[in-house]
């Protein structure tokens, strides 16, 4: 070329549309086109067990979580922490619950790890995805900040300061579910009864997180649809009180009279024919005897709310699943279905016997009063609730929990409860639903490899083609624990390079391949070859001090890492 020759200057509009698609470029490659990204949904029930769903084994209805099963993956040996705070800072930071500063409860106890407050040095996934062009709604429970009592005060750990778009739930971690407190639009508490955006014929809290969620996805601005969005349905269902609707509960009718050994050898035999557990699975032994039970037909109303409590929640996701139908997003829609602890054994409403009151005690409450209680005093229209053994469960002025012997059948077959991290307070379903993900041939599957609530982060970051950030405002972010589950939907492995660690309430625990080391509080390790004794009944820390030395170092190594250490229980009242 003659490089005296002059080139004709550029049309001004040129020039423009130059800019234009260089911009549009560098944004594509920024934001991949939605087609190769899945929307994605994290569903969490909340107090169950590993074998209350029927595709984990019960005799509960739940066809619509046991559809996507069918078409998609179970995983048999996925944790949780052992207590719905944990679980919940694990879930949406991809670290360990101490990491987040949510090592124990909602109680600041002066040190890093029990802070009871999600910190600045982590992210949840609805900030790691933003910037990947998602969109972040959540419909449901929150309860990963201590300041739930006044929409007044700091939020700087509420949803929408950490990510989310939308938000409708409770900040607390537990309530009536005929009138929750600390019910919350975005950023602004609200009464159920004076709620102008959601006037249901009867408010039941399951149904309403449920309807806000199918809401999201309709409302969703999908801006051509080249934007997805991440959502967090997080159920209160079936956490006490033993709270349901009438229908729900007279389908279980009779259903539990024989008490808790027949479900547990029902459930047993059922989820060796599913290949959840090995062939020669043995329960582990029962708290209670039903024989000895002086409150049997109480007892069983109990577990009939329960059943109906989780029938009402799959019918609420048999919602979500038919509105991402109807907008065509089923198919290109990673759907994830968990548990935040094992079956909670807590013995609320167990001390004394009371009758419900003929008609109303109690001056009613206005339509646009908030309820300020997790255990209300009364009911809107007056009615004293009760929490005593032989009122029966289900109404608004009940308050209840279903008890031990029936969290022992919730966590058929293993040992222990919510709190404890054997595996009955620790081990959920994870259901992985996604037409276009999931290969068909992996279809009804089981994963058998461990995974924790710490890959979930990874998980979606990966499928997301998000990064996730090495600082945020110019503090450091901690990163990431776990390991993207992708490979596993079809069926490679996950390439773990580490172990898994627990701690809450001085519980602890590490598994490692086959191996797993647990202790209750401070007694002594014990020592478990957990995927031939997942019932933990062999204990072999005596035969193998070897082995318990070299588990118990890696745990120790993890525990000064993250924030576990000191461990710092809550001084007694």
């Amino acid at each position: 070329m003659n490089m005296k020759t002059k080139r004709p200057l550029a049309h001004p509009f040129a020039l423009l549309l130059i800019a234009v698609l260089l911009v549009t470029s560098v944004a594509a490659a920024k934001t991949p086109a939605k087609a190769s990204r899945p929307n994605i949904i994290l569903i969490m029930g909340d107090d169950m067990g590993f074998s209350d769903l029927g595709c984990y084994g019960s005799e509960i209805n739940t066809p619509v979580l046991d559809g996507l099963a069918a078409k998609g993956v179970r995983f048999t040996q996925f944790y949780n922490t052992a207590r719905c705070c944990p679980t919940r800072a694990s879930l949406l930071t991809g670290l360990y619950p101490h990491q987040a500063g949510v090592g124990w409860m909602m109680h600041d106890q002066g040190v890093e790890g029990y802070r009871g407050d999600l910190n600045q040095k982590c992210v949840t996934i609805a900030e790691a995805l933003k910037p990947a062009g998602y969109a972040a709604y959540l419909s449901g429970k929150w309860h990963v900040t201590k300041e739930s009592k006044s929409d007044k005060g700091p939020k700087k750990n509420w949803p929408l300061q950490r990510g989310f778009d939308r938000f409708y739930g409770t900040i607390h971690g537990a309530g009536s579910f005929f009138d929750p407190n600390s019910l919350t639009r975005d950023n602004t508490f609200i009464s159920p009864y004076a709620d102008p955006a959601y006037k249901p014929k009867t408010y039941y809290y399951t149904d309403a997180i449920s309807d806000h969620a199918v809401r999201f996805i309709k409302e969703h601005d999908d801006d051509g649809g080249k934007k997805p969005f991440f959502m967090y349905v997080a159920y209160t269902a079936a956490h006490w009180p033993m709270h349901a609707l009438p229908e729900d509960i007279a389908k279980y009718k009779g259903k539990y009279d024989t008490g808790y050994a027949p479900v547990r050898k029902a459930r047993l035999a059922k989820m060796k024919k599913l290949g959840l557990i090995p062939a020669d699975a043995k329960l582990s032994p029962a708290p209670e005897k039903w024989a000895n039970n002086k409150h049997q037909a109480w007892d069983a109303r109990n577990m009939e709310v329960y059943a109906a409590m989780i029938d009402s929640m799959d019918q609420g996701i048999g919602r979500i699943v038919a509105a991402l139908k109807a907008k065509g997003e089923l198919d290109n829609t990673l759907i994830l279905f968990l548990q935040d602890n094992g079956g909670c054994a807590e013995r609320l409403g167990r001390r004394g016997d009371k009758t419900r009151a003929a008609k109303p005690t109690l001056p009613p409450m206005a339509a646009d009063a908030l309820q300020p209680r997790m255990i209300p005093k009364q009911t809107r229209d007056g009615y004293p609730v009760l929490k005593g053994t032989g009122v029966l469960a289900g109404p608004a002025d009940t308050y209840i929990a279903y008890g031990r012997g029936w969290a022992n059948a919730s966590n058929t077959p293993f040992r222990e409860y919510k709190h404890w991290v054997h595996e009955g307070g620790i081990s959920t379903p994870l259901i992985a639903h996604w037409p276009k993900g999931i290969p068909a041939s992996r279809h009804g599957k089981l994963e058998r490899q461990p995974g924790h609530l710490i890959d979930l982060m990874a998980t979606c970051v990966d499928l997301a083609d998000a990064t996730y950030p090495k600082e945020k405002n110019g503090q450091s972010i901690k990163p990431m624990e776990g390991v993207s589950l992708a490979p596993a939907f079809a069926g490679k492995d996950v390439g773990r390079p580490d172990a898994l660690y627990w701690e809450h309430e001085k519980n602890r625990a590490v598994r490692l391949g086959k191996w797993k080391l647990v202790a209750k509080g401070n007694r002594k390790w014990e020592l478990y070859e957990v995927v031939a004794d997942r019932s933990e009944l062999n204990d072999l820390a005596a035969k193998m001090p070897k082995k318990v030395a070299e588990l118990e170092k890696l745990w120790t190594t993890y525990a000064n890492r993250a924030n576990v250490l000191p461990r710092h229980a809550p001084k007694k009242k």
